[in-house]
């Protein structure tokens, strides 16, 4: 069975978690990936300093091949140079000034080649005061106007960690979409995607409000779980074990019935049979109502109840649950491995399901330098007695 990018050639330049799995993502449809890990090491093996499973290692570089390039010598340019030649994407999350420094920045990679698709990750995007700003996801996060009304009043603003991922599959879409470009007129691009604007599209439902409606404490201020408009749609309720219900059930007309008989409320009682009685004459009441009741029994309960009556509920988890869900596993969101150093392991899988060109792990995270010798016989024409030539030198690893 085919894969979507199965003919891509990838150059790897991303250094932080979460621009690196761009690459991976490229990977698992197919792309040949080339992590370009710089000498000296300035990455760890899968297994880290005290012996144990580098699992972050093993996702962020899985389905990637390593090169170990020495830049600081004019035969280890050279290589870099006939690498890029023969890429069809570029990625990095590289600062400029670094970019420029190495000669990786996009003016010079595309005299290289000049049709490849340039694919950086930013702080804070390609232009503008602020455009050679770190790439730091809190730091993007927290000019976006979400975090301060994120918590309960009172609390400090609550950072998510969010948008780096956001970022990472914005990327991973930016890239596709200029490949698409190419193939259809053979004219390469640059492709920026900054933490700044995925943060913001992130928060977009709030802030196209913002946008739309202006200010208002509704914004600019949090507000308590205690005093949401509607009691059955953005309020939570703690349960009897200390997890939390949280409904989203804005048609109160279609949803009370239900839930009243689940609490054990007379779906008749006279505060709250009509809508305008839930959500504004006794809102109150019924929250302080809905909060004792909801105490008298276990998440567990709860959940089977939603489940049996098909109920727009839940409750909210830690990541023991996913991590043992059988939805997930049926969908290879998370996937259990047979590691060859660490045994009987757990990962996390591929978030895209396509029917036909499905995404695969086809290796773990290669050492440093693991597929050098490979790719530069297989991809550069190399012979052996070169590449050794380059190994004893310091050249390559």
């Amino acid at each position: 069975m085919s894969q979507a990018l199965e003919d891509v050639i990838v150059l790897d330049f991303a250094s932080n978690f979460w621009s690196s799995l761009t690459g991976a993502f490229l990977a698992d449809f197919g792309a040949t990936v080339i992590r370009v890990d710089l000498l000296p090491q300035a990455r760890e093996n899968v297994a880290s300093a005290d012996g144990s499973w580098d699992y972050e290692a093993d996702l962020i570089h899985r389905n990637k091949r390593s090169v170990a390039l020495n830049l600081k010598e004019e035969a280890g340019r050279k290589l870099l140079s006939e690498l890029i030649a023969k890429a069809d994407v570029f990625v990095t999350d590289w600062m400029m000034a670094d970019l420029e420094a190495a000669g990786l920045d996009y003016a010079s990679v595309v005299k290289i080649r000049e049709d490849i698709v340039y694919g950086r990750a930013s702080g804070f995007g390609p232009k503008g005061p602020d455009k050679d700003l770190p790439a730091i996801d809190e730091l993007a996060a927290a000019r976006t106007g979400m975090m301060p009304i994120l918590q309960q009043p009172g609390e400090p603003p609550v950072y998510t960690g969010a948008g780096a991922m956001h970022t990472m599959v914005m990327l991973a879409f930016g890239i596709t979409t200029a490949l698409v470009h190419r193939q259809a007129t053979g004219e390469g691009q640059e492709v920026d995607v900054s933490l700044f604007a995925a943060n913001m599209y992130g928060a977009a439902l709030d802030i196209q409000a913002f946008l739309a409606i202006g200010e208002g404490d509704r914004f600019i201020n949090p507000i308590s779980r205690l005093d949401v408009s509607n009691p059955m749609s953005g309020s939570l309720y703690p349960s009897s074990d200390g997890r939390w219900v949280t409904l989203t059930m804005p048609d109160t007309d279609r949803w009370w019935p239900d839930l009243a008989a689940a609490l054990g409320i007379d779906p008749n009682d006279d505060r709250f049979n009509t809508h305008d009685k839930r959500c504004e004459d006794n809102r109150i009441e019924l929250i302080h109502v809905m909060e004792e009741l909801f105490q008298k029994q276990p998440g567990a309960h709860w959940r089977q109840v939603f489940t049996e009556k098909q109920m727009s509920a839940d409750v909210i988890e830690q990541f023991d649950y996913p991590a043992n869900d059988p939805q997930v596993l049926a969908n290879r969101y998370i996937m259990e491995l047979d590691h060859p150093s660490f045994g009987e392991v757990k990962s996390l899988g591929f978030p895209i399901f396509m029917s036909d060109s499905p995404a695969r792990l086809k290796s773990l995270a290669p050492c440093i330098g693991q597929h050098t010798a490979d790719v530069l016989h297989e991809l550069l024409g190399y012979s052996e007695d070169s590449i050794y030539e380059l190994t004893t030198q310091g050249t390559i690893a």
